[in-house]
This record gives C-alpha cells, sequence and structure tokens, in this order.
C-alpha cells in the first residue's frame, strides 16, 4: 500500500468534503505523514481543529506533491499528546509550537516548545551558550528604522555567529480568528490586511478558498486581470527589495533607480484600484475593477519601458565587483538546509529548489500561461538577489503579453453559497513564496474554523541558519536579502 493511500487527494483550489478526509489515530498519522515526507512530499501545512465536534482537538496534516501537482489531505482522532513530529522532520517545528500554543496538544520530545506568537515578551525563555569569550548580542523588538517589531537574539565567539534565536509575536492581531467568524462583510478586508505588502496574493489565496466551498468558477478575463495585478505586486517589491539590498552594500546609484521604478508598479497598482497596495480589486467570484483599453494602455507603456529599465539598472548593479563581493558567499542556505526546513520561494529557489506555486500546482491563468522558475544553487545572499532580478524579468515579459491579449468577458460572476461539511485549500505564489489559506465549513455552511499560513511562517528559521558560522556584521544585509514579514508570521 502507497503512504498516498491513507491520504483524500484535491488539487489547488479545490474542496473536498470532509467525511472523505480520512481520520486516525494519531500515531497512525504521524506514521503516515513521515513516511509521505521520506517519498519526496512538503509539508504544507500542520494545524490543529478545536471547533469541528468529528475532530476537537486533533490534527489536520496538509502534504503537497509538488513534482505531480496534487495535495492530500488527512486528520488525526482526538489526542492529548503524541510523539513529536520534529524529531524526524525539521518541516513541522514550528507548526507544533504553533500547535501547542493555542490546542495544548503536546508533541512529546519537541526539541524546543516555546511560544511561537502568544507568550508575553517577558516570560520568552532562549537558548545560551556558554564558554570562555562567548557572548549574547541581543537586536529589537524596537529598530533604529521604521519597521515592524521583532526580536534577534545571537550567541556569538568574537563576530562568529554560533546561533541566532528569533522571538515574534509582536504583531499578533488576531486576523486568522476573524477569518474564522466569516464569511462577512469585513473577511475580504482582513485577508488583504494579513500582510500588507502581500494584499493581492492573500486577498486571491482567500477568494480561492471561498470559491471552492461555493463551487464558483470566476471568469477567464477575471483570472487574467488577477495575473495582472499579482505580477505588478510581484515586481513592486522585487525591484524595491534589489534596491534596499544595494543601500545595504552602499551602492546607491541603484538603490535610486531602483527606487524610483518601484513606484511605477505601485502606481500601476494605484491606478487599477485606487490605492498602491492593490487592496479591493480582487473579490470572491471575480474581480471589482476591469481593465479599459486607455487603462490598459498606460500599462503596457509602463511595462516596456520597465523591461529596458530594469535590464539596463540590474546589469549596472551586477556588473559591479564590490558589489559581487559583497553579496557572494554572504549568508549561504545549502538545498539540504532549505528542503530539511521546507523554505519556500525567492529563498528556496537561490538554494536550487525547483519550487514555485505556479508551475508546481498552477491556479487561474497560470494554467494556461507558463513563467519559467528561475533558480540558483549558490543560496547566498547573491543568488536571493539575482533570482529576484530573472522573476522580475519574466513577469514583465509575461505582464507585455497578457495586457495585449487580455481576454474578453465579464469580471465577476454570480456566487452560490458555501457547501456544507466541505474543506477547501488554496496556494498562491506571492512575491515572497506560497501563501496558503485553509477554510472548514459546518452543518450550515458556515465558516467553522480557517487558517493562515504565510511564507514568512516558513522561512524566518531560514533567516537563522543563514547566519550560522557568519559574521554579525552580515546580519542587516541577510536579513533585507530573505526580506521576510513580521506580520505574515503574527497573523
Amino acid at each position: 500500500m502507497s503512504p498516498a493511500s491513507r491520504f483524500a487527494s484535491i488539487r489547488n483550489g479545490e474542496a473536498v468534503d470532509f467525511s472523505k478526509v480520512p481520520i486516525v489515530p494519531v500515531e497512525e498519522l504521524r506514521s503516515a505523514v513521515l513516511k509521505m515526507a521520506a517519498a519526496g512530499h512538503r509539508l504544507c501545512a500542520l494545524v490543529c481543529d478545536v471547533k469541528n465536534d468529528r475532530t476537537a482537538g486533533g490534527l489536520l496534516a496538509v502534504l503537497a506533491d509538488d513534482a505531480g501537482g496534487k495535495l492530500f489531505l488527512a486528520a488525526s482522532q482526538p489526542a492529548a499528546r503524541y510523539p513529536a513530529l520534529t524529531l524526524d522532520w525539521a518541516q513541522a517545528h514550528l507548526f507544533e509550537r504553533e500547535i501547542y500554543e493555542n490546542c495544548g496538544v503536546l508533541p512529546e520530545g519537541h526539541p524546543w516548545l516555546k511560544p511561537v506568537r502568544l507568550a508575553p515578551p517577558d516570560k520568552v525563555a532562549f537558548f545560551q551558550e556558554e564558554g570562555a569569550e562567548v557572548h549574547e548580542v541581543a537586536v529589537g523588538p524596537i529598530h533604529a528604522g521604521i519597521i515592524e517589531p521583532g526580536h534577534f537574539r545571537f550567541q556569538c565567539h568574537g563576530e562568529t555567529v554560533h546561533h541566532l534565536e528569533i522571538q515574534l509575536g509582536y504583531q499578533h492581531r488576531g486576523a486568522q480568528r476573524l477569518l474564522s467568524a466569516g464569511p462577512d462583510r469585513r473577511t475580504l478586508a482582513v485577508a488583504e490586511s494579513i500582510c500588507g505588502d502581500t494584499a493581492v496574493a492573500h486577498a486571491w489565496a482567500h477568494c480561492a478558498v471561498w470559491e471552492a466551498l461555493e463551487g464558483c468558477a470566476p471568469s477567464l478575463r477575471a483570472e487574467a486581470i488577477r495575473a495582472v495585478v499579482l505580477e505588478a505586486e510581484r515586481l513592486a517589491n522585487h525591484i524595491g527589495d534589489i534596491g534596499a539590498i544595494s543601500n545595504d552594500v552602499g551602492y546607491l546609484p541603484a538603490t535610486a533607480y531602483f527606487g524610483r521604478m518601484r513606484g511605477d508598479f505601485l502606481n500601476m497598482l494605484m491606478l487599477v484600484s485606487g490605492n498602491r497596495y492593490g487592496k479591493g480589486i480582487l473579490k470572491p467570484g471575480g474581480v471589482a475593477f476591469d481593465l479599459p483599453d486607455e487603462m490598459r494602455s498606460q500599462m503596457i507603456a509602463t511595462v516596456k519601458r520597465s523591461i529596458v529599465e530594469v535590464q539596463e539598472v540590474g546589469d549596472m548593479f551586477f556588473g559591479e565587483p564590490s558589489v559581487i563581493s559583497r553579496l557572494e558567499d554572504t549568508g549561504a542556505v545549502s538545498l539540504k538546509v532549505c528542503d530539511d526546513l521546507g523554505l519556500v520561494g525567492v529563498c528556496a529557489r537561490a538554494a536550487g529548489a525547483d519550487r514555485d506555486v505556479r508551475q508546481d500546482h498552477p491556479f487561474g491563468f497560470y494554467r494556461f500561461r507558463h513563467i519559467p522558475v528561475m533558480k540558483l544553487d549558490s543560496g547566498d545572499a547573491f543568488a536571493r538577489a539575482m533570482v529576484r532580478f530573472l522573476e522580475a524579468q519574466r513577469s514583465l515579459e509575461f505582464l507585455r503579453g497578457l495586457l495585449e491579449h487580455l481576454p474578453e468577458g465579464k469580471i465577476a460572476v454570480p456566487r452560490g453559497a458555501p457547501a456544507a461539511h466541505q474543506l477547501a485549500v488554496s496556494l498562491i505564489e506571492g512575491w515572497r513564496g506560497e501563501v496558503c489559506h485553509i477554510a472548514k465549513t459546518g452543518r450550515d455552511g458556515k465558516c467553522e474554523w480557517y487558517h493562515v499560513i504565510d511564507p514568512s511562517f516558513h522561512n524566518w528559521v531560514g533567516v537563522a541558519m543563514a547566519l550560522r558560522g557568519g559574521e554579525i556584521s552580515d546580519f542587516p544585509l541577510c536579513n533585507k536579502s530573505f526580506n521576510l514579514s513580521y506580520a505574515g508570521h503574527d497573523l
């Protein structure tokens, strides 16, 4: 019997009757999950369902078969404790800490079962290293720049970092709890606010979940407009990140050029939606705004100009020897570490992982038009910057073709009522990586629980691993080369 036979199987953006999801003793679920891991599957989510009577206190595992384009689901019977998965599969480490914090289900043997989000800051324990000339450096949660709060605790020997521990939770807003109470008039706005610079991706994941539960299929034109604004969001952030990395290495000409170009893509979102974050464009069933010919022509002109400018400034930036010498070998993460930890998005592709939801679990218009996956294998700050540059070029090419040949049709379709006792999973490749939304309906079709996994939830541990063995002075550059979200992690 293959390990997959113990799981229900769906495609990205589909719903399944929850009665078809296998529910087994927690030890049996653990064994099945580890067999799937050995077969090369990836852990999208491991969550605790505390509202459904049938599995109150049980676990739900969502695993991705990236090569086969399938998602596998299985749940456990209620349990107060179970042998920790983390002991055998590091991808589960943060999920199990979250489960214990939120639900009280104990993963026995977990090596570091500290709170994820909810503990008072003065009650959090940190790993401490002892020895001659070993010292501790604490950074944050209040930082010198106008950025979100997060605490970083370094164990160092001289300038060399032996261990970095990252404590977040300062931005916890209860977004997941608000989504579990929906859908209502504010639900979509809450989804867009999970991570402000990823409003389009989170809105799309949220819409796709409810479209699956309602049996609603947006038109091809609506799917195309969604792809336009998602790639504009990707461009704004990738270009902005390269400019910020340029600033961190002290190469200010590229910082200025990339910063100005970032504004072009933010203005493209504002042209469509009236704001520079793309909020309000998507809605379940389609999109709220069309792209009339005059607006589309303006966007095409921006894209054509940007194709030339991004190439020119990128060549200037990556052609500067002092820039390359600062980026190369800084904060390297190997492919093995990347796969062991389940990293996603830019930082995974920079380490050599051929992993992109648009390719592996295509959604919306990406089912019909493919964007090549850009990857390198050095896993360092240079690779993370270069992958952003290459992806920006591919996004511009995609946008040019799509805007010049936008499908005809309506921008929204009628919606139905959500089906009862259904479970839906949606994956969207946001600019940082995989955005995952999961929703479960009860007897009346109302939301029974809702779970969100932002790519930063997977990737913050990658920052810690990138600093291990490096110099503490590399921290600002490493942190910026990942550019993860505090709010997206904290929810």
